[in-house]
């Protein structure tokens, strides 16, 4: 009977074992397209001087920010493209600062679950309008992450 039970036990741990291998896998090797994430995410919202870190929503799946900057948008994107780079487990998709649109990804430390991140800019008369969404690919909440990762970037970009 000992016997028995300890096979069995073994065999949960092995199941369990290899069942976090197989979603690592699938979650670390699920491709990346650039035409799903690197689209337009305008919000509705109207861009508001001031901290951009002051700005962000939660919003279902991540977290959103609509500011409104005194530099040029292609300096903003640049900026933000060097705070990304400088983030740890974040790597750049797509786009460009000339494109007025630029995509990174940021995977979680232990599954390497990504989370999708994109900047868009645009000149307005009041200056430069910084539209920037962080969202996650897989699961329903996202414990706050993405916003805290768009808190920490916009606050590294207000201090510029």
């Amino acid at each position: 009977m000992k016997l028995i039970a300890k096979a069995l036990a073994y065999g949960l741990i092995f199941a369990s074992v290899l069942g976090y291998l197989a979603v690592t896998a699938v979650v670390r090797l699920a491709p990346s397209d650039p035409k799903v994430w690197n689209v337009a995410v305008t919000g509705p919202d109207d861009p508001v001087a001031g901290p951009c870190a002051k700005q962000i929503k939660i919003v279902p799946k991540g977290a959103r920010a609509t500011c409104l900057l005194t530099v040029g948008p292609d300096v903003v994107l640049t900026r933000l493209n060097v705070i990304a780079l400088t983030f740890p487990r974040t790597s750049y998709l797509t786009g460009a600062a000339a494109e007025s649109r630029v995509t990174w990804i940021s995977r979680s430390r232990l599954m390497g679950y990504p989370d999708y991140i994109t900047a868009e800019t645009s000149q307005t008369p009041a200056g430069t309008r910084l539209d920037i969404l962080s969202r996650q690919r897989f699961g329903d909440g996202d414990w706050g992450v993405n916003a805290a990762r768009l808190k920490l970037w916009l606050t590294a970009l207000d201090q510029g």
